[in-house]
């Protein structure tokens, strides 16, 4: 578990963000004080919703220096890792439930460059991880079902990320944990101290104008 005075990091989701002028979208964010930014790449098979390419985050990329996390909601995921990593992405996140090759999966996303990302959804259990924290960088627990903004928050999944959070400190890996889904300043509170770094936000964020202030609030949970 972290230490309650240590700042949480947050990695807005442009998912919620004004798509006419995304790029000044992305850069605003920046600015504000983003620590990553978060793309969601939906398939409508995966999950229902179509959102984002690769030449979408390509064109976006000059718009800020932060890393781009590119959570890839798609079925075989292994099809894409190689666009999204040139177009720009610097960790690519993708679904334990998607591919069936999970190691394999990871090995070529670190060839690529990138830092590699797993994602799990509600239903799944966390043992799936169990022998995989020897390589993994990063571990995405998502506390709403993946597939639309500005759902309720999941409580059952806290403890999931207390079993995770014990699982990286035994494997003595800085390995990240973030959450996404519903947060907003309590539901951060409470992913923090079960163990969370970073927590992903779109609506909380991007609900108006005042971006500094919405994440400032977040980071001070």
């Amino acid at each position: 578990m972290l230490r309650e005075t240590m700042q949480l990091k947050i990695a807005p989701s442009i998912l919620s963000s004004d798509f006419a002028i995304l790029g000044e979208e992305v850069k605003r964010i920046t600015e504000a004080g983003a620590d990553y930014i978060h793309i969601d790449v939906m398939d409508g098979s995966f999950v229902p919703s179509i959102t984002l390419g690769s030449n979408v985050v390509k064109s976006i990329r000059k718009y800020s220096p932060l890393p781009f996390d590119v959570h890839l909601m798609v079925s075989n995921p292994e099809q894409h890792v190689e666009q999204f990593a040139q177009a720009g992405a610097d960790i690519i996140t993708f679904h334990a439930e998607a591919t069936v090759h999970i190691d394999r999966l990871i090995d070529k996303i670190h060839s690529l460059g990138k830092k590699a990302g797993i994602s799990l959804v509600p239903s799944s259990d966390e043992s799936i991880l169990n022998y995989l924290y020897n390589k993994i960088d990063s571990i995405l627990v998502m506390t709403v079902n993946p597939g639309f903004g500005g759902q309720s928050f999941i409580a059952s999944q806290l403890n999931k990320i207390k079993n995770i959070r014990r699982k990286i400190i035994e494997s003595k890996r800085n390995i990240d944990l973030q959450v996404d889904g519903g947060i907003n300043d309590s539901t951060a509170k409470m992913c923090k101290e079960a163990g969370a770094n970073i927590v992903i936000a779109g609506s909380y964020i991007f609900k108006d104008r005042n971006y500094a202030a919405n994440i400032q609030s977040l980071k001070q949970v």
